[in-house]
């Protein structure tokens, strides 16, 4: 469900639920009003006031219809009932009226509509509350109870029924319809994102297995090729075969974060996978890694894994040369928010320093640096630490992949 659709349901919701609580107002107020005149013989103030409240919250309601401006209707609906409440609470006891709970009632429709109006019409009805009670203290008394003495329990009876019919009736009744249909609409909205879920571990799982089919058709190809130099072509083109697929297979492995895989555990398969490659099963290769947990986007890692299977690659070919002991190093630090340092080295015998990448015929430096540049990072060399050592500064990328150019 899309964020436009879902905040029109929202203004729904408050629309009906504001226009119901002025219909249900409106009726109860007439309806509490005769019955004070008639029944309770209560005479003057507060019986006009229910009919007065009762008449310009109607005309407020009706020109709704006109304008369709809620936040206007609303406010005129909570002040209406705010002067309302404060002249029968006057006007039947003061602070000790039944009929003050009907305040409480306007805060809560504020914070049903907004946090803002909550937190206003909170501040206001708590210095009404205040100046009631003061009122209340002192001498000077501007009216007296209009409530007879013999219809007093009557009147606190059908006030505590009219606060708790508007609360648990209306408000009650339509806040646990809302909250049923955001139960159910994130609900639906779970159900779908699992089903896109499954389908995206569908499609990581088939372009896995369509890369492992690639790399076999390259495996079976330099074998079939007696010129060796060309058989290590065909086999560096699928080892960067293996280090993608590599990402998918671990992707849709996962029950969380589809799009962002633990760059150790990857690295650590990686790395195992091309020392058995280039040197055998038995060897004499170390490798040391030196990272925390860190999870990076699928954008990122193809790229970086790729810059670790040719540097890695290169280090065992040519500077770790036949059955020698050697040691392969890769670290990596954060350095802010999506700006990372990796450190990929190994003690063999390295390359000249006069060599130039992007003059370089070796389609394996030229991958290096521009894969760096595909990570909006830079690439350079150690050339202090013995081997071939890159400092490698990059950022994680959140987009589509892109080509190498």
């Amino acid at each position: 469900m899309n964020a436009p659709n879902e905040d029109k349901r929202r203004l729904q919701d408050k629309i009906q639920l504001i226009l119901k609580v002025n219909h249900n107002s409106i009726l109860t107020s007439i309806a509490f009003g005769l019955v004070c005149m008639f029944f309770l013989d209560i005479k003057g103030v507060i019986p006009f006031v229910c009919f007065g409240y009762a008449l310009l919250n109607f005309i407020n309601t009706f020109l709704y219809s006109k304008h369709k401006n809620l936040t206007a209707t609303y406010n005129v609906s909570s002040i209406l009932a705010m002067i309302g409440g404060i002249l029968i609470t006057i006007y039947s006891g003061g602070i000790q009226s039944p009929f003050i709970l009907v305040l409480a009632i306007v805060v809560f429709a504020g914070y049903v509509t907004t946090t803002m109006y909550g937190q206003f019409y909170l501040i206001v009805n708590l210095i009404v509350v205040t100046l009631i009670f003061l009122y209340d203290l002192g001498d000077f008394k501007l009216s007296e109870n209009t409530v007879p003495e013999a219809s007093r329990r009557w009147f606190a009876f059908l006030s505590v029924i009219f606060a708790v019919y508007l609360l648990g009736g209306v408000f009650g009744k339509n806040l646990l319809r809302a909250h049923h249909k955001l139960y159910k609409s994130r609900r639906e909205v779970q159900e779908r994102i699992d089903e896109k879920e499954t389908l995206l571990k569908e499609v990581h799982h088939r372009v896995k297995n369509n890369l492992q089919t690639v790399s076999s058709l390259l495996s079976l190809q330099s074998r079939a090729i007696a010129d060796e130099k060309i058989s290590s072509i065909i086999k560096s083109s699928q080892n960067r075969v293996v280090s993608m697929a590599m990402v998918h297979e671990m992707l849709y492995k996962r029950d969380d974060y589809l799009s962002k895989i633990e760059l150790r555990p990857y690295v650590e398969e990686l790395c195992n996978y091309l020392v058995r490659s280039v040197k055998g099963n038995t060897n004499k290769i170390k490798v040391s890694l030196h990272m925390d947990d860190h999870k990076l986007s699928i954008d990122t890692v193809i790229p970086l894994g790729l810059i670790i299977n040719e540097t890695i690659t290169n280090a065992l070919k040519y500077g770790i040369t036949e059955d020698q002991a050697g040691e392969i190093l890769i670290s990596l630090r954060k350095l802010s928010d999506k700006r990372y340092e990796m450190q990929l080295g190994d003690n063999g015998a390295g390359y000249s320093e006069d060599i130039n990448p992007e003059t370089s015929k070796s389609l394996g430096l030229k991958l290096i640096y521009n894969l760096a540049r595909q990570l909006r990072g830079t690439i350079s060399r150690d050339t202090e630490k013995k081997g071939t050592y890159y400092i490698l500064e990059f950022e994680e990328i959140i987009e589509e992949f892109n080509s190498v150019d």
